[in-house]
């Protein structure tokens, strides 16, 4: 199968460099966002990010233009054209919404199209168990989307063979390395980065060492390029902590238990750097 058209869903952070880099690399893609005012906004991103790639001289201000001009924005959910080939669904990590728009979406769009989700923990499988399931697949993003190579594709228990050549065929033109990963909680990024951030959590709540010196050890003895606890407040708390509990949930094992201190941050509204305060100030 062949992608021509393509609707994100949602235009927050992943959702808008989603877009991006597919109306970079010459695709007619619909930002499909609840209100207008939140499309102007992912638009506006969009256009500030392309303009940081013109300075820096990746893409030019010609590629920039054509680019802005693939892109569609479409306010609501209910108005996502029917023939698009793929919908990569991007907004927030919940299982419940995610499964709201597919039911929503299953009685508009044209059969044989793909659905996708860049959910980060939650099981393709559960998503897409009424939703067209052989034609039903993860892709997850890393973020910042326009600069980061990995997507995750993640094969659901009926994902079909097609669909998943067909995703992995379309992640490298879009100069993308595809990963291929069954589906289990946290697939790999995630079941490996977030112990080794919530152990970071532990680690300063048991008065082991202070935040700077944690995300110190991090970056000059394992070379990471930032510290978890830096990453924790760019990711946003709330949703270390939702994925943490998907880990922990999914495998029933103590070893992915959320740090309290952790969960008391969230309930406190110090969710990082989106909140001006986390483990750091910004």
């Amino acid at each position: 199968m062949e992608i021509k058209s393509v609707s994100v869903i949602g235009g927050g952070t992943m959702g808008n460099g989603i877009v991006h880099v597919f109306a970079l690399k010459g695709y007619n893609v619909n930002l499909v966002e609840l209100t207008n005012e939140l499309a102007d906004r992912a638009l506006n991103n969009i256009t500030i990010n392309m303009q940081r790639q013109v300075k820096k001289e990746i893409i030019t201000e010609t590629l920039k233009e054509q680019a802005l001009q693939k892109i569609r924005k479409i306010v609501s959910i209910e108005n996502t054209p029917k023939e698009s080939d793929l919908i990569i669904e991007a907004i927030y990590e919940n299982k419940k919404a995610k499964l709201e728009i597919f039911d929503k979406l299953d009685n508009i769009i044209k059969s044989d199209s793909i659905f996708a989700s860049n959910t980060s923990s939650i099981s393709l499988t559960e998503l897409s168990s009424n939703h067209r399931p052989d034609r039903f697949i993860g892709m997850h993003f890393m973020n910042p989307v326009p600069l980061m190579k990995l997507v995750e594709i993640i094969r659901g228990y009926s994902t079909s063979d097609e669909t998943f050549q067909t995703v992995k065929e379309l992640s490298i033109k879009l100069d993308k390395c595809p990963v291929e990963v069954f589906d289990f909680p946290g697939f790999i990024s995630n079941r490996i980065l977030m112990p080794m951030i919530n152990e970071a959590i532990f680690a300063l709540m048991e008065g082991v060492a202070s935040a700077e010196d944690i995300d110190t050890v991090m970056k000059l003895g394992m070379n990471h390029p930032m510290g978890p606890l830096t990453l924790a407040d760019f990711i946003g708390l709330d949703v270390c902590l939702a994925i943490i509990e998907v880990l922990y949930n999914g495998y029933n094992d103590s070893k992915y238990r959320p740090c309290p201190l952790l969960k008391k941050m969230v309930a406190a509204g110090k969710l990082g750097k989106k909140s001006g305060e986390g483990f750091f100030k910004y």
